[in-house]
């Protein structure tokens, strides 16, 4: 993920993860024999430590910031993190590689069922028709992938994204409660919160980060 990040999907290779992992090139070839092997067992990994981070930064947000407004901030944290950054870089380069299109679609719609089943166990009670939340969902999510893109353009110098956040915590404190006990969500152990830095756009990884996944 981190040759994703800062050099794209182009300049990613697999002697480039073994160096940066530290590992010999046979090492990694008899794991990993082609980049795309390396890359699907890297987002395997990605997507579980994503949300156990996301859900551990959660449970340990201040008992006020335990609502639909504090799961949005750390969710744009998400979008805005290097990890969302690969990812955005496969997701361009799958438009013209027949081999990489269908692990980026799957992919794709595997994060967007994690989103449906943790706003599900954070917040089960809203204001609206249940078959509307997924539909929602995947507008937020949409909404996110593409202040993402404009984030990694100009980093919010006007402040725009930030605006748009703004209105869309509005409307969803609207038609999200609040969840009725603001303790409900139980803290994880200190192991898990370990991997949770504050600033997505420092170089390290933020809230959902995988410190394993490499490429």
């Amino acid at each position: 993920m981190e040759c994703l990040a800062d050099l794209g999907w182009s300049g990613t290779s697999t002697t480039e993860v073994a160096r940066r992992a530290g590992v010999s090139r046979g090492a990694q070839q008899h794991h990993y024999p082609t980049k795309m092997v390396l890359v699907a067992a890297a987002l395997e990994h990605l997507l579980e430590r994503q949300r156990l981070a996301y859900e551990t930064a959660f449970a340990v947000l201040p008992p006020e910031r335990r609502n639909v407004e504090g799961a949005l901030d750390l969710l744009w944290e998400v979008f805005r993190g290097r990890p969302a950054r690969a990812l955005l870089e496969l997701t361009v380069a799958a438009r013209t590689d027949d081999e990489l299109r269908p692990i980026c679609r799957d992919l794709n719609e595997r994060i967007l069922q994690v989103i449906l089943e943790t706003f599900g166990r954070l917040f089960p009670t809203t204001n609206m028709p249940d078959d509307a939340v997924p539909t929602m969902l995947r507008g937020v999510f949409a909404m996110f992938v593409g202040l993402s893109v404009q984030h990694a353009l100009d980093g919010d110098a006007e402040g725009h994204q930030k605006a748009v956040l703004a209105q869309v915590k509005s409307i969803a404190t609207l038609i999200i409660p609040a969840p009725p006990t603001a303790g409900a969500a139980a803290a994880p152990d200190a192991s898990a919160t370990a991997d949770a830095p504050p600033d997505p756009d420092s170089g390290s990884t933020v809230p959902l980060t995988p410190e394993g996944a490499r490429p």
